[in-house]
């Protein structure tokens, strides 16, 4: 399955793995990308030598591209922005903000830039700014989310913008999949089913929930905020939601849900911990290694596509 992304990462599969923090380490991104997609290495709020030594590591299990998720308002951004230089990274994504200060030094070293956008107004800004693509996420994806449907975004953005386009938010198996592309996108980004596969160290009691998880088992928090984020309900979100419905305050928030990831992805405490999850986690049924996961997924779309040829 060829298309512009597939050109641009020089990878077999339009398909990229979420920057998904605590999840998104060096197995994880390295298996997706043996598997033909484009793995990442979410940097997340780490340190910037931790980051290099995903990197390095992630080098030792594969020989395929595979790229850094930078989080723009990590107080380490600026020393990952320069890390990913010095170790030859050749895709970079971003997230929660603007990477304009560093388009040059990345353009400079030959670095793709993708961001992740949530309007048609910013993918229109980061096309003028020399971004290579963006993806487009919908508000039905997990963890920090905007609020517009990937359904009405991906057509919108792709009206507006003429640099390749990713589709994220709801994709989770070959129909969500041939429906991006449809919709205009020439690839897609997928963290959830990502989360469960075999070569992912997420808790085991993190991957049974998103398992067992139905269509109306995601919430979202952090609304009042200005930060919404989904996840999968339990204690924590029913907490968040009543402390948000009292008008609690910002700081009073975030003390409840500090540490919250952590908690779920390490300690697999899946009633205080964040569930970070789509509303995708109602497809997501089987446990597949990556390559199993990408190749059903790929074939699934292809054979949709061609028959609408």
């Amino acid at each position: 399955m060829k298309s512009k992304i597939t050109e641009l990462l020089n990878i077999e599969y339009p398909v990229i793995q979420g920057g998904m923090a605590w999840v998104a380490e060096y197995h994880l991104a390295a298996a997706v990308s043996n598997a033909g997609g484009l793995g990442l290495i979410a940097a997340a709020n780490a340190p910037g030598e931790w980051v290099r030594t995903q990197i390095r590591e992630a080098k030792k299990l594969t020989d395929k591209p595979f790229g850094v998720n930078i989080m723009l308002l990590s107080e380490n951004a600026d020393e990952v922005a320069r890390i990913v230089v010095e170790e030859g990274i050749k895709v970079v994504t971003t997230g929660a903000g603007n990477p304009e200060k560093y388009m040059s030094q990345w353009k400079e070293a030959g670095i793709i830039v993708i961001p992740v956008v949530a309007s048609v107004a910013m993918a229109k800004r980061m096309e003028k700014y020399g971004a290579d693509a963006v993806v487009a996420e919908g508000t039905e994806a997990g963890g920090h989310i905007g609020e517009t449907t990937t359904m009405v975004l991906i057509p919108q953005i792709r009206d507006a913008i003429s640099i390749p386009l990713i589709a994220a938010g709801g994709v989770a198996d070959g129909r969500g999949m041939a429906a991006a592309f449809m919709l205009g996108a020439d690839g897609v980004q997928i963290g959830t089913h990502f989360v469960v596969t075999k070569e992912s160290i997420v808790h085991q009691n993190y991957k049974n929930s998103i398992l067992k998880a139905k269509d109306i088992d995601t919430r979202v928090t952090g609304r009042s905020t200005g930060h919404p984020v989904r996840a999968i309900r339990n204690n924590l979100t029913r907490e968040y939601l009543q402390l948000e419905e009292r008008g609690a305050s910002f700081e009073e928030l975030e003390r409840l849900s500090l540490g919250g990831l952590r908690k779920a992805v390490v300690d697999g405490d899946v009633n205080n911990g964040s569930l970070m999850a789509g509303q995708s986690a109602g497809l997501v049924n089987n446990e597949y290694t990556c390559k199993e996961f990408v190749e059903k997924l790929v074939s699934e779309a292809d054979k949709l596509l061609k028959i609408n040829q």
